[in-house]
């Protein structure tokens, strides 16, 4: 086995006024599934510079390095799956390493899957570079920087920290007291500190930034007390400047951890766009690394893809063709949905399939590989058996047979039966909305599709989830509802507040817990400034909380800018130069999708301001990107 070397420096701060940790042991860690397996170790020297031999050629997981400097002061750098020949350990590395890692926190050392850690620490790289212990790049321009206020919050937590490394007086122990461990306890010690205030934001916020202010090693710092804790990175960039994020709606992640994203429309349009987009699990556009797919991806009859988007168990993306602007030139003339391959090249023909589909919204793969496809359009759910666009199976079996209307969400239960909601219209103008209803399908074994359930609920239904018992939970817009419906249909409950606002989806952590994307009230007088994604406790509450209660404080978990105003990749102001400036990062979201790390992916589906973005032939609708809050879910299942 080869031997290769680590170098590095313990500090305080960063660049000419960083202060050396002295005399301090580094240890270089490799994580598995069973924890930590120690790879070599050094004593740092009196500038507190070290270097580390470490006996391993390659890793599949992760490695990192951790350095406890005074008691209860543990500092720690994500090194990631590749040596890197040097590195800085102080606190900013130490509050990355914290939030990236929060789901893979066992005590103050890391444990868990591969797949999830090397997710984790390409996030932990976009926060901070271990290389030097500064801000990533990534936070330091557009669309972060001062455009959100997780660059300055970063800083305000290593200040944080630095109070307790400098050892303040009285700082170390009430930070440990402020920032407790589930069981109540203080922290035992700092790295702890960061992972328990990313797994409860909102636990003392006002403390620990009072506390904060007292250090000022990195700068500038945020200015105001934000209502949570949450670390956000913003991503916008799809890989060509041609084709902008414009709307994105919805993300399926593949086996790689890839996210293939629905998008709507040209950007600054109301047309529909003619791709989607593909980010590898750091937020960076795919670039066809190892035979995956190059972002944009077009072809395969791709035209204004709405909500509907998934990966199924052979790894084929599909997409349903919903249609945005002018009804006579963009949508898609039969009402089509598209295939793809793992590399992005279309299965589809260049039309799509139109197999009875109209307006596509919800897609959804089950374990057999069944396709259950919500067709808007003309109400009906439709099913590829196994994949085969040549057999769909159609309930109703005649177009126009009377029922509920506007079929959305699906989301597919045990094998050969799903969930389905019927929205009863898109939400606006209210005259216009059906009564919503959620539905029960199973396929039958004569190849026909059984209603089995029927209930009216709610207000605008729209996405729907599932949680380890088999309930299904419903994000209901028109009333500012999340719903719970026991697998049998018997038992009904309601959840408000906590920042719901027009939810529009909601995903199952790991936990069980339930994240919601709220998209807002609708409307031209509305300028929805306040958007949030907002957590509600699910099946295993902590103590002291109830299942649907919220977890994510009054206003739940949102995104602020830091002073200036939101930019697309081009440069160019969110509304265009002649436009009103906007200074809200985090927009009107459709979905919150959850990844193999934790990371939960909420996109920016529509504009804020619905008045200037609502005209279906000059309107400027689609919103701008994707806000990936770190750690902040149990990681669900792997699906593939």
């Amino acid at each position: 086995m080869a031997t290769q070397r680590i170098s590095g420096r313990v500090q305080s701060g960063s660049g000419a006024g960083a202060i050396p940790r002295p005399y301090v042991t580094v240890t270089i860690y490799e994580v598995s599934g069973e924890g930590p397996r120690d790879r070599g170790s050094a004593r740092a020297d009196a500038d507190g510079r070290f270097t580390v031999d470490v006996s391993i050629d390659s890793t599949p997981s992760i490695l990192y390095a951790n350095s406890y400097v005074e008691t209860g002061v543990q500092l720690m750098t994500v090194i990631g799956p590749e040596i890197r020949p040097s590195i800085v350990i102080n606190e900013l590395t130490t509050v990355a390493a914290g939030f990236s890692m929060a789901q893979f926190a066992v005590g103050s050392v890391l444990a868990g899957t591969s797949r999830g850690l090397r997710i984790a620490a390409g996030m932990n790289d976009n926060l901070v570079s271990p290389v030097d212990g500064t801000p990533a790049e990534v936070m330091l321009r557009s669309p972060n920087a001062d455009q959100t206020t997780s660059l300055r919050m970063l800083r305000m937590l290593g200040n944080l920290l630095a109070g307790c490394v400098r050892q303040v007086p009285g700082v170390p122990e009430r930070v440990r007291e402020l920032a407790p461990d589930p069981n109540g306890d203080p922290a035992v010690n700092t790295f702890r500190v960061v992972v328990n205030i990313a797994l409860n934001p909102t636990r003392n916020v006002a403390g620990l930034y009072t506390l904060a202010q007292e250090m000022e090693i990195y700068l500038p710092r945020l200015e105001e007390l934000p209502y949570a804790w949450a670390l956000a990175v913003k991503v916008h960039d799809s890989g060509s400047p041609d084709y902008m994020f414009g709307g994105p709606a919805n993300i399926a992640f593949d086996a790689d951890g890839y996210a293939w994203v629905a998008n709507n429309v040209i950007q600054g349009t109301p047309n529909s766009a003619s791709c989607i987009m593909v980010l590898k699990p750091d937020g960076r556009p795919a670039r066809g690394e190892n035979g995956g797919p190059t972002s944009p991806v077009f072809g395969g009859g791709i035209f204004g893809v709405g909500f509907g988007i998934a990966v199924a168990p052979n790894r084929h993306v599909w997409v349903g063709n919903f249609g945005w602007g002018d009804p006579d030139t963009q949508y898609p003339e039969d009402g089509t949905v598209s295939e793809l391959y793992r590399d992005g090249e279309p299965v589809s023909p260049s039309t799509g399939y139109g197999a009875g589909t109209d307006r596509v919204q919800g897609v959804a793969a089950d374990a057999e590989g069944n396709i259950w496809l919500a067709s808007f359009g003309n109400d009906a759910l439709v099913v590829f058996p196994r994949g085969d666009s040549t057999r769909p199976v159609r309930y109703p079996d005649t177009i126009g047979t009377a029922g509920p209307v506007g079929t959305f969400g699906i989301a597919p239960a045990e094998p050969g039966t799903a969930w389905v909601t019927y929205s009863g219209g898109l939400g606006w103008p209210a005259e216009d909305q059906a009564p919503s209803h959620v539905c029960k399908f199973r396929l039958t074994s004569d190849g026909r599709l059984e209603r089995t359930l029927d209930l009216e609920i709610g207000s605008v239904t729209k996405g729907v989830a599932l949680d380890s018992r088999g309930n299904a939970w419903i994000a209901s817009g028109g009333d500012d509802t999340v719903y719970m419906v026991s697998p049998d249909g018997s038992r009904v409950s309601a959840f408000t507040g906590g920042g719901i606002s027009g939810p529009w989806s909601v995903a199952v952590d790991g936990n069980d817990d339930v994240w919601v994307a709220n998209f807002g009230p609708m409307g031209p007088i509305h300028d929805f400034t306040s958007a949030s994604i907002t957590k509600l406790a699910g099946l295993r509450p902590p103590e002291g909380h109830q299942t649907g209660d919220v977890l994510s404080g009054e206003y739940g978990y949102p995104l602020w800018s830091a002073g200036e105003q939101v930019l697309l990749p081009d440069g160019t102001p969110l509304y265009g130069e002649k436009g009103p400036p906007c200074y809200n990062p985090l927009m009107r979201m459709t979905s919150v999708t959850i990844d193999q790390a934790g990371n939960i992916w909420a996109v920016n589906n529509w504009k804020p301001n619905f008045a200037t973005d609502f005209d279906p032939c000059s309107g400027n609708p689609g919103g701008d990107g994707i806000v990936i809050f770190v750690g902040l879910a149990a990681p669900p299942p792997p699906r593939l």
